[in-house]
């Protein structure tokens, strides 16, 4: 496996990219099955080496993009092509191809002009994709939308504003890698409860599970899904998965912004436990937080 540490398309807040050269050291060397039960942006089987992944996330839209994504494998100028020509209909910026806004704006706006210069066309774009669900429009809200979220609102309509962001060399770089990873891997996607997940699949000696679940201390808008009851319905399970032999791996967030994590706290001093130099930051606010532990929690190994 090469040094290099490679991103996902889909840039997604809480996504292990930035500590992934951390926790690819701690991972097993020999994975059959790398098992993902929260895989979120993909980071993290996209900087594994397995013989096959299975990988699932609650969120449909999630899965459903990493199936789009996927279903253009051996299709990478194709999917590109497609890209463009939207980004182009709709008259958003992408300085990948060297168009952006106009001097004028960027000088009136310094530090905001890709928002200010795509926000018309962003909005026309989000409001075909309301009336019309189109998973290529829903990638593309994604890369210029706010802090890269999938947001609905309670009517189902996605409402995530725009960002100043566009596309630019390192979401082509990402697209490049990540059709490049599925043309040559054995991967499956699936959208269940976790539970449901893990209890569906077979495991062997050198199966591997590398769980991410939301961290129940940060305000991260993910976390909609998390609370303590899901939190202690996690560690119980992975007590059961020690039990039968099975490694696991687990990230989560210890300390942040004066709370403890007292149910991951406590459950953890049965396993190794590896503190991860994260910086932890979340969507609702960018400010890095000098109190906050972020940990990786491991079966395997001394302790």
């Amino acid at each position: 496996m090469k040094d290099t540490i490679v991103r996902s398309p889909f840039f997604y807040v809480g996504d292990k990219y930035k500590l992934m050269g951390q926790l690819r050291d701690l991972f097993p060397k020999n994975i059959s099955t790398y098992i993902e039960p929260f895989t979120g942006g993909g980071s993290s089987f996209l900087n594994t080496v397995a013989q096959r992944y299975v990988v699932n996330d609650i969120d449909h839209y999630v899965i459903a993009l990493h199936q789009c994504l996927s279903s253009y494998a051996g299709r990478q100028e194709e999917f590109l092509t497609k890209l463009y020509s939207i980004i182009d209909k709709y008259g958003l910026s992408c300085s990948y191809r060297n168009i952006t806004a106009p001097d004028e704006i960027k000088k009136k706006y310094v530090k905001t002009y890709y928002s200010r210069f795509n926000k018309d066309a962003y909005t026309k774009m989000k409001d075909d994709f309301n009336e019309e669900e189109n998973l290529v429009l829903l990638y593309l809200l994604l890369i210029y939308g706010f802090n890269h979220m999938i947001r609905f609102n309670s009517s189902g309509k996605f409402n995530l504003p725009v960002g100043n962001v566009d596309f630019n060399k390192n979401v082509h770089k990402a697209i490049c890698h990540y059709i490049s990873f599925v043309e040559k891997s054995d991967i499956t996607f699936v959208n269940k409860d976790f539970m449901a997940f893990l209890n569906e699949l077979e495991f062997d000696k050198n199966s591997y599970i590398y769980l991410d679940p939301p961290y129940l201390i940060s305000g991260s808008e993910y976390n909609k899904y998390w609370n303590e009851e899901e939190e202690k319905r996690l560690c119980t399970y992975l007590d059961e998965l020690n039990e039968r032999g099975i490694r696991f791996g687990i990230t989560n967030l210890i300390n942040h912004k004066g709370m403890v994590n007292q149910t991951f706290l406590e459950w953890s001093k049965k396993y190794k436990v590896y503190n991860i130099d994260s910086n932890y930051i979340s969507f609702n606010d960018n400010t890095i937080k000098a109190d906050s532990k972020e940990v990786f929690v491991t079966n395997y190994g001394s302790k």
